[in-house]
């Protein structure tokens, strides 16, 4: 009898505010039981903690080990004894694979650690406690009801909780692979996730940063056919089509980017002038790009007038200025060019061009000065 009133004291000792986690019965009259007891007295924190790892290193087989480590994980936790944490809740969710709330403990271990491995292992590891949990059956014993329901409400709060660490750590790590591999498994665990879509730019980056253009472009289409407004992704995707030479896709791009110009706002916090030349920028891009695939598909009429409305934007960059002159005098000629009636301001103008292609330094200055020559030796003009 004796026994058994000590055993149901200690027991309502060491469970008090616990929430009835894991149960332990104490035997006193045994070397573990006495220690159990000890444990449960002792105020101290340090000295408990000691008195765990004692009782864990010598009884690792006891039935009360689930108890055991549930006091250890938040001790370790507080004393921020981050590494010590992870094997505990390892061991605790062997005896119960949906207990959230000390997988979640480990999460913030990992977080505290800033270890953008550790909490991916961790964030799926919680998350799949939280899974558990919230698939759990409601207990048959009415007193059992009212704990299980705190423990699925706590679990789906810690549920979205792994989907915020996954996106936070995604944006605090400076490695670009991480990144990816942080958003990836946060677009598998929930497709729907309220943090995806503050990541998807952060995604192209990334893919930037490795020189990985095939999956950037990937992304970046992938926003682009959402109606994204950065006009960075439009521009980053017709330079990767103009240069593998697929011209439509360029035009279509070129096209897309011009229009969102037009439409965009001055972005908050960017000065109006910043705005303007940053407009004027990404809207000559867009019909530079535009008008030197028209070109090169040999589109001459539609490739002068776009070409043309270009100049203007690219004034100050004498590479994509010198372009655009020489495809404007490549276009004028052909469209002018006639043995029986030739156009005559056609054939002045791509002169006018070559002449002005040629004034610039770049890779198309020799061959200006080639037509220049040609033309007036044709068309017999000094």
């Amino acid at each position: 009898m004796n026994k058994l009133v000590l055993t149901m004291m200690a027991g309502a000792l060491l469970w008090q505010g616990l929430a009835q986690r894991h149960k332990i019965d104490i035997n006193a009259e045994t070397p573990e039981g006495l220690l159990l007891q000890q444990i449960g007295t002792e105020e101290d924190p340090a000295k408990k903690v000691a008195l765990l790892e004692e009782f864990s290193s010598k009884y690792s087989n006891h039935a009360g080990m689930p108890w055991v480590y549930g006091q250890l994980q938040p001790a370790y936790l507080k004393a921020g004894q981050h590494d010590k944490v992870f094997p505990v809740v390892e061991k605790l969710l062997t005896f119960d694979p949906s207990d959230a709330e000390m997988a979640h403990g480990a999460l913030k271990a990992a977080e505290a650690k800033k270890d953008p491995d550790l909490i991916l292992k961790w964030a799926v590891a919680t998350s799949d406690a939280a899974r558990k949990a919230v698939a759990s059956k409601k207990p048959a014993d009415e007193d059992e009801v009212e704990n299980w329901k705190h423990k699925v409400d706590f679990a789906k709060q810690v549920e979205t909780y792994t989907e915020y660490s996954l996106f936070n750590t995604a944006l605090q790590t400076t490695d670009p692979g991480k990144k990816i591999q942080l958003i990836d498994k946060l677009a598998e665990r929930n497709p729907q996730s309220q943090y995806l879509a503050q990541l998807d730019e952060v995604k192209f980056q990334s893919y930037r940063q490795l020189n990985n253009t095939e999956k950037a472009v990937e992304v970046a289409e992938a926003l682009i056919a959402k109606n994204s407004t950065n006009e960075d992704l439009y521009l980053f995707v017709a330079d990767y089509q103009f240069q593998k030479k697929d011209y439509d896709k360029t035009q279509d791009y070129g096209d897309k980017l011009v229009a969102l110009m037009k439409s965009k706002p001055a972005p908050q916090g960017v000065a109006a002038a910043d705005w303007e030349k940053k407009k004027t920028t990404a809207t000559g891009l867009g019909l530079w790009f535009k008008g030197m695939s028209l070109a090169a598909q040999s589109k001459f009429g539609p490739a002068d007038q776009v070409l043309r409305d270009a100049l203007p934007f690219v004034d100050d960059n004498d590479q994509l200025k010198a372009a655009a002159l020489f495809n404007l005098g490549l276009a004028n000629y052909r469209l002018g060019d006639s043995a029986k009636s030739p156009n005559t301001q056609r054939i002045l103008d791509a002169l006018k061009f070559n002449q002005q292609c040629a004034a610039i330094k770049s890779p198309y200055q020799a061959n200006a000065q080639r037509n220049i020559t040609a033309i007036r030796s044709q068309y017999r003009i000094r």
